[in-house]
């Protein structure tokens, strides 16, 4: 009995050593989320509709890297017209899709899940959005303006094609 769980012990050492080796390094464009690496304020004007009244958005967010630079964490507090809450980020990218991976959980209990793009200066992020019986799709994108700074848009669309504009803003690098 104890030859054979010597032996399993080995086999999945083996085998959780071979796994960790074919990792390999962080994909190159990892790097590319560097820009986001440090402390930043955001300050927002959310557009009156189907979701209130509108109004003030604002929120800090920490980035920063684990350690091996395979994901990039976010910690981010907001307050205003939508609430206030706090949120944990998960930034990494899936080279066998070609895209950058996002998972949040947040203080009022939602999971969101996108993909993105970076397109010259521009950072796309594409999700689901569940609205009772039916989902929409939703985009948030980042607009480069300076190495302290970008601009944002969160859009909602029934079709993915008309979108319309929920919230808009900037984000600056303290």
């Amino acid at each position: 009995m104890k030859r054979v769980s010597v032996v399993l012990l080995f086999s999945m050492l083996l085998t959780t050593v071979s796994a960790i080796a074919q990792m390999g390094p962080p994909a190159p464009e990892l790097k590319k989320l560097d820009y986001f690496s440090g402390n930043w304020t955001m300050d927002g004007d959310v557009k009156p509709g189907p979701m209130g009244p509108g109004g003030k958005n604002t929120g800090t967010s920490k980035y920063e890297w684990m350690d091996g630079n395979y994901f990039m964490t976010s910690h981010a507090s907001h307050s205003g017209v939508m609430g206030n809450g706090t949120e944990t980020a998960y930034y990494g990218y899936d080279p066998g899709k070609k895209v950058y991976t996002y998972d949040s959980f947040s203080s009022v209990g939602e999971h969101n899940i996108a993909t993105g793009t970076l397109e010259g200066d521009t950072w796309t992020w594409a999700f689901d959005v569940p609205m009772g019986s039916m989902t929409m799709k939703g985009r948030f994108v980042m607009k480069v303006a300076s190495p302290t700074s970008y601009t944002y848009k969160l859009e909602f669309s029934q079709d993915g094609t008309n979108w319309t504009l929920i919230m808009d803003g900037k984000a600056t690098k303290k």
